[in-house]
C-alpha cells in the first residue's frame, strides 16, 4: 500500500498540471486501448490480462511498457458487454438522440500501479485521435474496476476532480466512504452486504466454528473484516484466517494448506477474488484435503477457471452469493462477430481469437516469425458455431453490472443534456456537450432511478450503492461438468431486513446428503450448561450438569434457568416438577395417634368433671374446692381439643386460633391451679390462732384472681393478633422436593411471650406448691400440684430445644405433643388420687380421713 500512496500523490500532482497547462499530460504509458470517437467520451478500465509482469527499470533508458500476462476472456467479455451497450444507446431514438457515444478502454492488469496508469491515460489527450481543438473531449464518466483495491486507486485519483467512477464489480464496503471517495459508484452490491448474506446462510446452517481465507488486498481484508463483524453477533467464531495472494511464493501458500490441514473448522469461507485463490485451490486438491464446505464469495463461486471437475475433487458442494443473472438479448451475435480482421489494430482481439480459435491472425505484410505458438489463421476461420463457455450468455452477472453501468451513465447524462428524464418528450439539449463538466455527471448520476428493459430498477443510494440482492449458487458435477446451480435468494430492505429463501432439499453436500456440522464443542444436551474454557474462544466450552433447583430444557443453553420457588428439578435437570406439599393431617398415622389421644384426654376431662359434679357433696371433693376445680376440668378439656386445630392443612383462621387458643387455655388451666395453691395455702394459714386469712380469700377473691391471670394472656394474644398476626407460610428449607405448610408465629416476640407468661404462672404454682407441701392434712393437695408443675416445667422446658430442632410437620407434632403431656401431667397428677378415693376407696372419702393425721409407727 505505500506504492499505492506514492503513485496516487504523485498522479495528483501530475493531473494538476494537466489542468493547469491544458490538455497534455506530462509523461505517457504505451497502454493498449479499445477506442471509438463519439460527442461524449466514457472510459473503461477491465483486468483483460490479469498478471503484472514486473520488469526492472536499468535507469539507462526509457521505462519499458507495461507488459501483462494471462489473457482473461471473462474480462475481455466484460469489455466487450460495455462496447455492445454504448452501440445499443447509440442506436436508440429515445436515448440522448442525436448524440454519440465515444469509449476509450484499457487494460489494468489486476494491479493497483497499472490501474493508476490507465487512469492518467484516460485524463489525458487521446492518442488515437487528430487534435482538431485546443482540448478534444476528455472522458465524462469512468467504468471501472473489477477489484477493490484498484477501484480504491481510481477513486483516489481521479474523485477530488469530480470524476464519476461507476464500479462493476469492486465490493469493498470502504468504497461507500462518501468523504473519502465522492464520485464512487457501483452496480454491484457492498460487501457491507454480502457479509450480512453469508452471516445469515452460517446462522440458517448453525455453523459456529468458521474458517477463513482473505485475499492480501482491500477486497479480502475489509470482507472478512465484515463477515467477522456479522457472525460475531450470532455468536460464531473464527478459528483462523489465512491470506493468500496470486503474487506469493508457494512457501506461504503451503503454510495456509498446513492450517487448513489441522483445522478443526470443517466449514471455511474464502473470501478472495479468482486469481488469487486458484493456486491455493490446486494445492488443495494435490494434497486430497477433503471433507471441507467451502462458503465461497462471489467474487470466485461462478469464475470458469476454477470450475473443472478437478477442482471439484476438493470443492464440490461449495455455497456462495453472485449478483442477479441475466440474458441481454442479441448480445451473442455481438460476441461472435469478434473479429482480428474487421480492426486490426484493436487492442486485446488478437489475443482473445489465438485463444478462442487456436491459430494467430497475421495481418497482409505482418512479418510470421518464427516463434509462434500457435499456426497462422488461413482468414476462413469464424465463431459462429463455438462452444466455449465465452458466448453463453444466458447466465451473465458481472456482464450484467456492466450493461447497468454505461445504462446509469446514459441516463445521468440525458438528464444533463435535455433536463428531463428518458422517455419525456424531447426538442432540443439545455446543455451544450462540450461544456459537460464530470461535477454536473456526478450530480445527475447519484439521482439516477429508471427501470431498464429486465424489469430491474436502476438507482444508487447516498453511498453510491446499489440495492442489495443475490443468488445462492450450489457447485454441483452434472454430466461431468460442474455447473452453478441457483438454489436459492437473498435480499435486503431498505430497513435493513433482510430475508433468506434456499432450497436445502437440492443442495449438494461436500460430505454427502446430511448437512454438515461445524462447531469447537459438541452442543451441551438438555440439563447441562455451557462453562467458558479459559483462554479459548467462546465457541469453545465444556458442558457443566445444572444445579439442584435449576434446568436447562433446551440443547445450547447458556445458563440453568432457576425453578420456580414452588417447583423442583428432576433428575435429569431438564424440567420443574411441583415440590410436594406436607404437613400434618389427620389420615396419617401420627395424625391419628394425635388426634386419639387428644380426644381421649378430652373425655377423660368431661368424665372427671362428671365425677366431680356428681360427688360434690362429698369431703374429697369439698376439701379440693370443687368450683376450681370443676374451672380447672373445664380448661383441660379446652387444652386437650387445641391440638386438634394444628392437625390439618395451615389456613389463616387455624394459625390464629391455634396459637392464641393454646395461650389462653393454658393460662386458664395454670390461673386455676394457681388458685387452688392459694387456697391450700389460705386454709392452713386460717388454722393458725389468730388468723384472719380465710375470710379475706373467699370464692369470689377465687375466681378474681383466675380471671386476671387469664385475662393479662388474652390481652397478650390480642396484641399480638392486632399487630402481627400468625399466618399460614411455605418452608422450602428443609427438603429440596418438599414443601412443608406451617403457620409462622408472625411476632417471635409474642409467641414467647404467651409461652413465658405460662411459665411465670407455672413457676409461681411451683413455688406455692413446693412451700405447702409438708402441711399437716391427711390429703394434702400442695403436693399433687406441686408434682404436676414440675411435670409442666418439664415438659416445657424440653420442648424449646425440640421445637427449635424439629423440621416440617414434627414441629407440629413436637408441639402437640408438649400440650398433650403436660394436660395428662395435670389431669393425672391432681384429679387421679381423688377419682381413686372416690371410686376405688370410697371408705376413705371421710372427713375425719381427710383432716386426720396420719401416724408412722415403727
Amino acid at each position: 500500500m505505500p506504492e499505492l500512496q506514492r503513485a496516487t500523490t504523485l498522479s495528483l500532482f501530475i493531473l494538476y498540471l494537466n489542468t493547469v497547462s491544458g490538455c497534455e499530460l506530462f509523461g505517457r504509458f504505451n497502454m493498449p486501448s479499445l477506442f471509438k470517437q463519439g460527442d461524449i467520451m466514457i472510459g473503461g478500465i477491465f483486468p483483460v490480462f490479469n498478471k503484472d509482469v514486473s520488469v526492472t527499470s536499468t535507469f539507462e533508458s526509457n521505462p519499458p511498457g507495461v507488459k501483462c500476462a494471462r489473457f482473461d476472456l471473462r474480462a475481455f467479455r466484460w469489455a466487450q458487454v460495455m462496447l455492445f451497450a454504448i452501440k445499443e444507446i447509440n442506436n436508440d431514438l429515445a436515448l440522448l438522440p442525436n448524440i454519440s457515444l465515444g469509449y476509450r478502454i484499457l487494460n489494468s492488469c489486476s494491479s493497483p500501479t497499472n490501474t493508476l496508469r490507465a487512469a492518467l491515460t484516460l485524463a489525458s489527450r487521446p492518442e488515437e485521435i487528430e487534435l482538431t481543438s485546443p482540448c478534444p473531449p476528455a472522458i465524462s464518466a469512468l467504468i471501472a474496476e473489477a477489484g477493490s483495491s484498484q477501484s480504491l486507486a481510481v477513486a483516489g485519483t481521479l474523485g477530488p476532480f469530480q470524476v464519476p467512477i461507476v464500479s462493476y464489480f469492486s465490493t469493498c464496503a470502504c468504497l461507500s466512504d462518501r468523504a473519502k471517495y465522492p464520485t464512487f459508484f457501483r452496480t454491484i452490491p457492498s460487501d457491507y452486504f454480502q457479509a450480512k448474506a453469508l452471516a445469515a446462510l452460517v446462522k440458517h446452517f448453525g455453523w459456529q466454528w468458521i474458517g477463513a481465507i482473505q485475499s492480501d488486498n482491500d477486497y479480502g481484508r475489509n470482507g472478512i473484516l465484515a463477515f467477522t463483524e456479522e457472525v460475531r453477533k450470532l455468536g460464531v467464531c473464527i478459528e483462523f484466517v489465512g491470506t493468500v495472494l496470486r503474487t506469493y511464493t508457494m512457501d506461504k501458500i503451503l503454510d495456509v494448506v498446513e492450517m487448513i490441514k489441522y483445522s478443526t473448522a470443517k466449514v471455511i469461507l474464502a473470501f478472495v477474488p479468482e486469481g488469487d485463490f486458484y493456486p491455493l485451490m490446486k494445492e488443495v486438491v494435490k494434497q486430497n484435503i477433503t471433507g471441507i464446505q467451502w462458503i465461497a464469495s462471489e467474487a470466485w463461486i461462478t469464475a470458469s477457471q476454477p470450475s473443472t471437475p478437478e477442482i471439484y475433487q476438493a470443492f464440490g458442494g461449495a455455497l456462495g452469493f453472485v449478483v442477479q443473472k441475466m440474458a441481454i438479448p442479441n448480445l451473442k451475435q455481438f460476441l461472435t462477430s469478434i473479429s482480428p480482421y474487421a480492426d486490426p489494430n484493436a487492442a486485446f482481439v488478437r489475443d482473445f481469437w489465438e485463444i478462442i480459435v487456436g491459430c494467430r491472425p497475421v495481418s497482409p505484410g505482418e512479418d510470421t516469425g518464427t516463434e509462434a505458438i500457435n499456426e497462422i489463421c488461413t482468414g476462413n476461420e469464424t465463431l459462429m458455431n463455438s462452444q466455449d463457455v465465452f458466448f453463453n450468455v444466458t447466465q451473465l452477472r458481472v456482464s450484467y453490472n456492466v450493461y447497468k453501468a454505461v445504462y446509469a451513465i446514459a441516463h445521468a447524462l440525458h438528464q444533463l443534456v435535455y433536463c428531463q428524464p428518458v422517455g419525456e418528450k424531447t426538442v432540443r439539449p439545455c446543455l451544450n456537450i462540450s461544456e459537460i463538466q464530470p461535477k454536473q455527471v456526478t450530480d445527475h448520476l447519484q439521482r439516477v432511478n429508471f427501470r431498464n428493459q429486465f424489469g430491474d430498477d436502476v438507482f444508487f443510494d447516498v453511498n453510491g450503492d446499489p440495492p442489495a440482492s443475490y443468488d445462492i449458487i450450489n457447485w454441483q458435477l452434472i454430466d461431468g461438468q460442474v455447473q452453478h446451480v441457483t438454489l436459492g435468494h437473498f435480499a435486503s430492505a431498505a430497513n435493513g431486513d433482510h430475508k433468506l429463501s434456499i432450497k436445502e432439499e437440492d443442495i449438494v453436500w461436500r460430505t454427502g446428503k446430511m448437512v454438515p456440522t461445524s462447531v469447537c464443542s459438541n452442543v451441551c444436551p438438555i440439563g447441562t450448561r455451557k462453562a467458558q474454557i479459559k483462554g479459548r474462544p467462546t465457541c469453545c466450552f465444556d458442558c457443566i450438569p445444572c444445579t439442584d433447583g435449576t434446568i436447562a430444557n433446551s440443547t445450547g443453553a447458556a445458563d440453568c434457568t432457576p425453578c420456580p420457588q414452588e417447583y423442583w428439578s428432576n433428575e435429569r435437570k431438564d424440567e420443574c416438577i411441583p415440590r410436594t406439599t406436607e404437613f400434618l393431617t389427620y389420615h396419617e398415622p401420627m395424625g391419628i395417634a394425635l388426634t386419639v389421644v387428644s380426644l381421649l384426654g378430652a373425655s377423660l376431662s368431661l368424665a372427671t368433671m362428671m365425677i366431680f359434679i356428681h360427688y360434690r357433696e362429698t369431703p374429697v371433693i369439698k376439701a379440693s374446692n370443687s368450683e376450681l376445680s370443676c374451672f380447672l376440668l373445664f380448661s383441660l378439656f379446652l387444652c386437650f381439643l387445641c391440638p386438634l386445630t394444628f392437625i390439618g392443612k395451615p389456613t389463616v383462621w387455624t394459625c390464629m386460633l391455634r396459637h392464641t387458643a393454646f395461650g389462653v387455655t393454658f393460662a386458664l388451666c395454670i390461673s386455676c391451679v394457681l388458685g387452688k395453691t392459694i387456697v391450700v395455702v389460705t386454709a392452713f394459714k386460717a388454722t393458725l390462732p389468730g388468723s384472719k386469712v380465710a375470710g379475706k380469700f373467699g370464692p369470689a377473691q377465687q375466681r378474681i384472681i383466675v380471671c386476671s391471670c387469664t385475662l393479662i394472656q388474652i390481652i397478650i394474644c390480642v396484641l399480638w393478633l392486632k399487630l402481627n398476626p400468625p399466618f399460614p407460610d411455605m418452608v422450602f428449607k428443609y427438603s429440596n422436593m418438599k414443601i412443608v405448610l406451617e403457620c409462622n408465629t408472625g411476632s417471635e416476640a409474642a409467641f414467647y411471650a404467651v409461652l413465658g407468661y405460662i411459665g411465670l404462672l407455672a413457676i409461681i404454682c411451683l413455688v406455692l406448691a413446693f412451700l405447702a407441701r409438708k402441711l399437716p392434712d391427711n390429703f394434702n393437695e400442695a403436693k399433687f400440684i406441686t408434682f404436676s408443675m414440675l411435670i409442666f416445667c418439664a415438659v416445657w422446658i424440653t420442648f424449646i430445644p425440640a421445637y427449635v430442632s424439629s423440621p416440617g410437620k414434627f414441629t407440629v407434632a413436637v408441639e402437640i405433643f408438649a400440650i398433650l403431656s403436660s394436660a395428662f401431667g395435670l389431669l393425672l397428677s391432681i384429679f387421679a388420687p381423688k377419682c381413686y378415693i372416690i371410686l376405688i376407696k370410697p371408705e376413705k372419702n371421710t372427713k375425719k380421713h381427710v383432716m386426720g393425721k396420719t401416724v408412722n409407727k415403727s
